[in-house]
């Protein structure tokens, strides 16, 4: 194995590491941006409002997006574990 082949192999894991967080970390910054905001024009301070509705987002994110989550989880797998069988040969 090259080095080459070994920084594609980062760079593809580091890729779909990526792809895989980024809707959750959206989803939550944006409805804790929104709740802020709320807090802030209602004055209401209440610390443990954040988190239900980041929850429930993030929860129904998982819903909607687990089909694409996974098809890319297992093209990774899949795409490894062929390397991986490349270089035992």
């Amino acid at each position: 194995m090259t080095e080459l082949e070994v920084v594609a192999i980062g760079r593809d894991f580091l890729y779909h590491a990526t792809l895989l967080t980024l809707p959750t970390l959206a989803i939550s910054l944006i409805v804790g941006l929104i709740i802020s905001i709320f807090q802030a024009v209602t004055n209401i301070q209440e610390q443990t409002l954040s988190f239900a509705p980041r929850i429930l987002a993030l929860a129904g994110m998982f819903v909607l997006l687990m089909p694409w989550l996974l098809q890319l989880s297992i093209f990774f797998t899949t795409q490894m574990l062929a390397r991986a069988a490349q270089v035992a040969h």
